[in-house]
């Protein structure tokens, strides 16, 4: 779905309040029912639902009706959420044109209030091109029930963290912002990506530039998991920046070794087929492959310095619960693809979407903390809280009345005895109830007129004399 932000000026206070209660209301429901959108907005003479209807115009939100009454947002929507936060933060004022395309992400020009132009990144996981790559990122499989706006942020806010902490250690990586929700904001660099370039003056300079960004990556803690000529930015001066961080690990990853060779292997590769370089040079007169072999560094040649990231990006931003947050799910369905076999039944389909379901409930709220300026409900965020829980107590009460009701029908049926003289008792309850109340006058008695007495008034008069 593509970003249309003229929309977005003609949208009131009560739209946003209105897509604000939504998110909140999906911390604990995939699908958030009609009333308690209406509770947690809670707008006057019940504009909310024909607030609904405008943002369902808009595409902002998304209705479904198949079991209950509900909507949820879509990724335009918490854009707009995004967008207007940062709007009112002053860290842009208008959005331009569109730069790039990937497979987990959109990036557009936007435009500060003196006339700089910064770079803004829209993280859009659950596209169908990156469900087929997505087993070689640190995210989730694809599974039925899932909400990709929390994961989302999630890599929006891992790509931050990364990109502040490099920054301050001298990489060259584009200048971070500013972050919110799946938003980011960071400078733009006037360069192009490397899978663009078909020459270059010093390839030799270049190649030893890029190899020497992946050595000091390693040293530092870190491995990019991605560095190919698709993540790599030159400019005019032949100068490298590194792009796109969420996918980086720890050098005590499990597979570090292998993600660390793959990086190595790509800019070797590249080098050799667009630029025609050999790597001959280290007293190896063989074949290529053992050239290469000597002249490429190695995982474990590696010494790490002193200063290591991974304390310093817990400070950044991305702290370590949300780390636990996305290994969990990887770590889920590790375990599900090696007990699962190729003939599933739909029993068994069904009852891990349950599990699915009941893990996304543990989830922490789409919604980051308040700052100041930011567009979040103009009531206290307590009681809002109060309603969501209200709501989902009520549904667990009525589930056990339900459920006790149900048992004590099956404990009646298997004795007879006992059912006699419960329904005997709930008739005895029945007439001393109808003793208790007053006479109640029924809509036949206005079809009585004239005085003449009918069959209907004899049978009240009985009714109201016992």
């Amino acid at each position: 779905m593509k970003l249309d932000v003229n929309a977005l000026r003609y949208l009131s206070k009560d739209d946003f309040r209105v897509l604000t209660a939504v998110e909140m209301g999906m911390r604990n429901h995939e699908i958030v029912p009609a009333e308690l959108i209406d509770r947690i907005a809670s707008l006057k003479h019940g504009g909310t639902y024909k607030v609904l209807k405008n943002l369902l115009k808009h595409k902002l939100l998304h209705h479904d009706s198949t079991k209950y009454d509900g909507f949820r947002l879509t990724y335009m929507g918490y854009d707009f959420l995004a967008i207007k936060t940062l709007v009112n933060r002053g860290i842009f004022t208008s959005v331009g044109r569109q730069i790039g395309v990937g497979k987990e992400s959109d990036i557009f020009e936007v435009a500060t209030e003196d006339g700089t132009i910064l770079a803004m990144k829209l993280h859009r996981l659950g596209r169908v091109s990156f469900r087929a790559v997505k087993n070689k990122r640190d995210y989730l499989r694809h599974r039925s029930s899932f909400n990709w706006l929390y994961l989302s942020r999630l890599a929006a806010l891992k790509e931050f963290a990364f990109m502040k902490a490099l920054g301050e250690h001298g990489f060259p990586v584009p200048n971070a912002v500013d972050c919110n929700r799946h938003c980011i904001i960071m400078s733009l660099i006037q360069g192009y990506p490397l899978v663009q370039v078909k020459q270059l003056q010093n390839p030799d300079t270049i190649f030893e530039t890029i190899i020497g960004l992946v050595v000091r990556l390693a040293e530092h803690g870190l491995i990019h998991c991605d560095f190919n000529e698709f993540n790599i930015m030159i400019d005019d001066d032949e100068k490298v920046t590194m792009i796109d961080f969420p996918q980086m690990v720890s050098v005590t990853h499990r597979n570090a070794k292998m993600y660390f060779d793959r990086d190595i292997e790509c800019i070797f590769k590249f080098f050799r087929k667009r630029f025609n370089l050999s790597f001959e040079e280290k007293e190896v007169e063989d074949d290529d492959t053992e050239a290469d072999v000597a002249c490429r560094p190695e995982f474990s040649d590696i010494k790490k310095v002193s200063g290591v990231l991974d304390k310093e990006l817990e400070a950044s931003g991305f702290t370590r619960k949300e780390q636990v947050d996305i290994e969990k799910f990887v770590d889920e369905d590790e375990e599900k693809d090696l007990g699962s076999n190729s003939d599933e039944t739909e029993d068994e389909d069904s009852t891990a979407d349950q599990i699915n379901d009941a893990s996304i409930k543990n989830f922490e709220s789409l919604s980051l903390v308040r700052e100041e300026g930011d567009n979040l409900l103009e009531g206290n965020l307590e009681e809002d809280q109060q309603i969501i829980e209200q709501h989902t107590s009520k549904e667990h009460s009525q589930s056990e009345e339900n459920s006790g009701e149900e048992e004590e029908q099956s404990e009646n049926d298997d004795d007879p005895e006992l059912a006699k003289r419960l329904s005997k008792q709930r008739q005895r309850a029945i007439r001393a109830a109808h003793g208790r109340r007053r006479a109640i006058t029924s809509r036949n008695s206005y079809k009585d007129k004239g005085g003449k007495s009918s069959n209907n008034s004899k049978i009240q008069k009985d009714l109201s004399s016992w």
